[in-house]
């Protein structure tokens, strides 16, 4: 029994700070939006297949994701290797910087620290196996607003002293190559958008605005919704019977400023629409800082399925 019970110690790591937001996610929460139940899930869903590939994990394990860094901070207790992908979020291992976008090991003692956001939002950590947490409406994914998800299933964020714990050992150990892993977003970057069924109840003056000049990340942002500013868009519609929110849906409310839907959205909604965001829009999109300007450009639907198909096929 004793030698039970410190196997299981040591097989963890432990919060020593914890920063302003470190969530647990995984694939999402699906089957259950007629229940009022948002989705979830990773928004950069790319950097957290990316770092689940480095390790050989199944690519919808459950990992962390880091908001800002703020000065997350963890101590193992046993020799490990993670991942870490997406945002160069100044990651350090006993003070000396960690790239992103590749796997590395810690030793027992060894502190792992996030700092400050360096390029992007959003960095993806992945442990052997996945983390272990209860698995709540088939989902481990973290939802605040819904209070599901997370280690004590009350979608809250890591606090200090929590102990992430994991479920194997690391399968593989891969490389990404060069200019094929995650990309964080650059200035001026171009947002793929599939028109909707309301598009024509906008002003053709509105429309012009829309996709013919940046728009500014506003700092109203979190994972239900970014909001975008710019000129205001008008049309016919003040409001629609509600109707189902898919992910990355452009939403324009009475003030005329899109907002564009993320993860942890509401299931339904009674505003107009200009359409919705690809996945990989939306990917690229939960990478902005606020103030970065972003474009938004519309594709037809086959070319959104043709691209997203693509990118799946960057992990066989």
């Amino acid at each position: 029994m004793n030698h039970v019970a410190i196997n299981k110690k040591q097989n963890a790591m432990v919060v020593k700070q914890a920063g302003p937001l470190a969530l647990i996610q995984d694939a999402g929460r699906f089957g259950v939006g007629h229940l009022g139940v948002t989705q979830g899930g990773a928004a950069d869903w790319i950097s957290f297949r990316w770092a689940n590939w480095l390790l050989g994990n199944a690519l919808n394990s459950a990992a962390l994701e880091i908001v800002m860094g703020g000065g997350l901070s963890f101590e193992t207790e046993s020799e490990v290797r993670l991942a870490l992908t997406g945002a160069d979020l100044d990651a350090q291992l006993d003070g000396k910087p960690l790239a992103p976008n590749t796997s590395f090991k810690l030793m027992p003692g060894q502190c792992l620290v996030f700092r400050q956001p360096r390029q992007g939002l959003r960095a993806y950590l992945a442990f052997p196996g996945g983390l272990n947490a209860p698995e709540v409406l088939g989902s481990r994914a973290c939802t605040a607003r819904e209070q599901l998800g997370g280690l004590h299933e009350d979608g809250k964020p890591l606090k200090v002293g929590n102990r992430l714990t994991w479920k194997g050992t690391a399968s593989a150990v891969r490389r990404i190559a060069e200019g094929q892993g995650p990309q964080m977003p650059a200035s001026n970057c171009r947002l793929p958008i599939v028109l909707g069924s309301q598009i024509a109840a906008f002003s053709g003056r509105s429309l012009f605005q829309a996709f013919n000049q940046p728009w500014t990340v506003d700092n109203r942002a979190d994972r239900m919704g970014v909001r975008l500013t710019g000129p205001a868009l008008h049309g016919s519609l003040t409001g629609i019977i509600s109707e189902g929110i898919p992910l990355g849906a452009v939403q324009v409310p009475p003030d005329g400023q899109p907002i564009v839907l993320m993860n942890d959205r509401q299931t339904i909604g009674g505003y107009p629409r200009l359409g919705a965001l690809t996945p990989i829009a939306c990917a690229t999109l939960a990478q902005c800082l606020p103030g970065t300007k972003v474009w938004l450009t519309p594709i037809c639907a086959s070319q959104a399925q043709r691209q997203y198909r693509n990118q799946l096929a960057s992990w066989d």
